[in-house]
């Protein structure tokens, strides 16, 4: 029976390729190659004023893979505004077994001592591949995803792909483009050395904050 492995699915990314399960109970992959692509441009990152002000006072604490699988088995879990998952078991062994070997990151969020929301995601290159994120709390998932496109921002990442556009993401600046162009793109960011751990955390997100455009 074929396994997939870590190493194949970083190939796949490489070529813009990425998996998905039907569900959490199901025992197949399903691979996806959209004609248009969504990315979420570090350049054009949006920070709605509200948000801003929250990322400011410093409601959460913010961890970088400190709880790798609690927080993609959390992102599995199912909810009243997600009934259904995607994640399945390969999917939490393959990403448990690129983080492990360093392709893979969780940005967390804390807060008395509780994981209340973050995301993860595979990193390659100066390429960032977004997977899923989670809320216990109120925002927790998009302070997240600040600090996330600052610390990609300061580390020298040029392309972070979202995989599809959903409204949420969409309040961010997040757009779609034709394959062709998300592959170019693609193949430039892997060119790329980067060190997603070696970025002074506070003042990326001061970076990133006093830069983006805000609402």
């Amino acid at each position: 029976m074929f396994t997939l492995s870590a190493p194949m699915l970083l190939r796949a990314y490489a070529a813009g390729i990425f998996p998905m399960a039907e569900s959490a109970e199901s025992k197949e992959l399903h691979w996806f190659d959209p004609e248009r692509r969504g990315i979420l441009p570090l350049d054009g990152f949006h920070v709605a004023r509200s948000l801003r002000k929250t990322v400011r006072r410093g409601v959460f604490e913010l961890r970088f893979d400190s709880a790798f699988r609690h927080v993609i088995e959390a992102c599995a879990e199912t909810t009243v505004d997600r009934p259904k998952t995607w994640i399945n078991d390969d999917i939490v062994r393959l990403y448990s077994e690129l983080f492990e070997a360093g392709f893979a990151h969780s940005v967390e969020c804390w807060r008395e001592g509780r994981l209340v929301g973050g995301l993860y995601g595979v990193s390659i290159g100066g390429a960032y591949f977004g997977e899923s994120m989670f809320s216990r709390e109120t925002n927790a998932s998009k302070v997240a995803l600040v600090h996330l496109v600052a610390r990609l921002r300061a580390a020298g990442f040029t392309l972070l792909d979202t995989q599809f556009v959903t409204e949420h993401l969409g309040h961010f600046g997040a757009l779609e483009i034709p394959r062709a162009e998300y592959r170019r793109r693609l193949n430039r960011a892997l060119e790329l050395r980067t060190d997603f751990a070696a970025v002074d955390q506070t003042l990326a997100v001061a970076a990133l904050l006093d830069g983006a455009g805000q609402g």
